[in-house]
């Protein structure tokens, strides 16, 4: 009986301690391959929970760290990077799949190559919108397998953020043994769908729009999560959101809605995580749809717009102004330009002298989940859509679920768009070169087509040069010029918040969005 009662008592305890980390996220994955997404709810379900790169950011920081890489050397030149790479890192086993030997500079080879060469087996599935729009397929003239432990990236030209930019989600390090499986199955779709990485968590089961659960990595390299599972619960609605994290179905939420943060904070079980956030809301004005090809158009809907109502009525105190296309946290911000003065008499005379006395009919999309630097993007829309008509343009909104909203503005199929970035490493080329430049409409992330000479001259000088200084003058500089030609308008810099259980410990949040889970335990 003694023995019955002891073994009752184990099965209770064992049972007790598993501990399921429950994350409300606010929209689902793109797919669950960081390398063909440029949205944080993909980042969030994938990068981080599954994958590793060469570097990445020390959690909560944009401070390069090592990671598949344990150490690099960079050549006088600038322009050859080599990359001494962990022993004994192994992949997912899953019931798909087992590897049989641990990471190499095989997996890195067929990782990147994927991205930049058309003659890999993978390169067709899919598109590379981050690799493209940052302009690492040219950048990068050949990437050498030195031995199975040291890789070679030799680059076209010197690039100043190169080593932040193999931190970011996009870069992680696939499973080449995993591929080659897949090509002899014929399956070679899965590697996006079914995926296998080094990372801390392995994925179980994905329900789309509902829910993704993970298992801990007991092989992680770092040494296994305190967490046993995680669960992600998709909740597109933030009143939905918070009701979960108060019921205690949640124990984390995502972009809780400013008008909640109060009473969060204030509450006895719930508390609210919140850093200043190097990202920015913006409207989109795509300059190859007309009117907004013309200049004086643009610079009209800029001054038709009371910006500043809406972070009011939207925000809660905690966004601000945004004035120019970099944020005030980021190194490089302009702060001697002014945001477009509401002026509804000047938007009027401008449009007049662009031809359109009457005003003009056009669209507007409005972003379908929350986002940080816009929680109510139909609100928004409607606030918008109020302030044109009163300058004689007729605005129809539109929207879409979020993946086809995604793919639609790669397309550049919208006049004009609610869109928004979140800086992924800190750096002002992150903003300006990816959401701006013309390489940028080619891989995707440029959503207003604007491709202007000037501009990209001085963010490819920017990006060559090893002074801060000098890249600084020329950040400042392309800022006068974006505000000029006014291919976008910015609207808000908002402040990174979210909500969470006070049983959650070792959670930091992040000024660039992404999700980090490997540290956090539940008391």
């Amino acid at each position: 009986m003694k023995l019955i009662f002891a073994a009752l008592l184990f099965f209770s305890l064992t049972t007790k301690a598993e501990k399921n980390f429950v994350y409300c996220s606010e929209a689902s994955p793109s797919t669950f391959n960081p390398q063909l997404a440029d949205d944080s709810a993909t980042f969030n379900a994938s990068s981080q929970m599954l994958f590793n790169r060469l570097l990445e950011f020390a959690s909560g920081t944009t401070n390069v760290i090592p990671a598949l890489a344990e150490s690099w050397e960079i050549s006088k030149t600038g322009k050859v990077y080599t990359f001494h790479l962990r022993h004994d890192v192994w992949f997912h086993a899953t019931d798909f799949f087992k590897p049989t030997r641990p990471m190499n500079a095989d997996d890195v080879l067929f990782s990147f190559n994927r991205m930049r060469l058309k003659s890999h087996p993978f390169y067709k599935i899919g598109s590379y919108e981050y690799f493209q729009s940052m302009g690492l397929n040219d950048l990068i003239e050949d990437i050498v397998k030195v031995d199975d432990y040291t890789v070679r990236f030799v680059l076209m030209r010197p690039e100043s953020p190169f080593l932040s930019d193999l931190a970011l989600s996009f870069a992680v390090i696939h499973s080449k043994e995993y591929g080659e499986q897949l090509i002899k199955n014929k399956t070679l779709s899965k590697l996006d769908t079914e995926p296998v990485g080094t990372g801390p968590f392995i994925l179980k089961r994905y329900v789309k729009d509902n829910s993704i659960r993970y298992e801990a990595n007991p092989k992680y390299f770092l040494g296994a999560p305190k967490l046993d599972k995680v669960t992600f619960l998709i909740t597109p609605d933030a009143g939905i959101r918070l009701q979960k994290l108060k019921s205690g179905e949640c124990h984390l939420i995502a972009d809780p809605a400013p008008s909640d943060l109060k009473a969060l904070k204030s509450a006895a079980n719930w508390q609210v995580a919140s850093t200043p956030g190097a990202n920015l809301g913006f409207i989109s004005l795509n300059v190859k749809k007309k009117p907004f090809d013309n200049v004086k158009v643009r610079e009209a809907i800029a001054h038709a717009l009371n910006v500043s109502s809406y972070v009011s009525a939207l925000f809660s105190n905690m966004a601000s102004v945004a004035k120019t296309a970099v944020p005030p946290t980021v190194w490089g911000y302009n702060d001697h330009i002014n945001a477009y003065d509401y002026n509804v008499e000047k938007a009027k005379a401008l449009l007049k002298e662009a031809g359109f006395p009457d005003g003009f009919e056009t669209e507007l999309w409005t972003l379908p989940v929350v986002r940080q630097y816009n929680p109510d993007g139909k609100k928004m829309g409607e606030l918008i859509q109020a302030d044109l008509a009163k300058v004689g343009v007729r605005v129809r909104l539109v929207s879409y679920d979020w993946s086809t909203y995604l793919e639609k503005l790669r397309h550049g199929e919208h006049a004009m768009a609610e869109n928004g970035w979140i800086s992924d490493n800190g750096d002002p080329d992150n903003f300006l070169d990816m959401t701006l430049s013309c390489q940028g409409i080619r891989g995707g992330s440029n959503s207003s087509q604007w491709c202007y000479g000037p501009f990209d001259q001085l963010i490819t000088s920017a990006k060559i040069s090893s002074e801060t200084a000098d890249r600084t003058k020329s950040y400042l500089k392309a800022q006068e010029i974006i505000h000029a030609q006014v291919p976008i308008i910015p609207v808000a810099v908002a402040t990174v918040s979210r909500g969470l259980s006070k049983k959650v410990v070792g959670y930091k949040i992040s000024p660039i969005g992404i999700e980090d889970f490997y540290s956090v335990d539940l008391q």
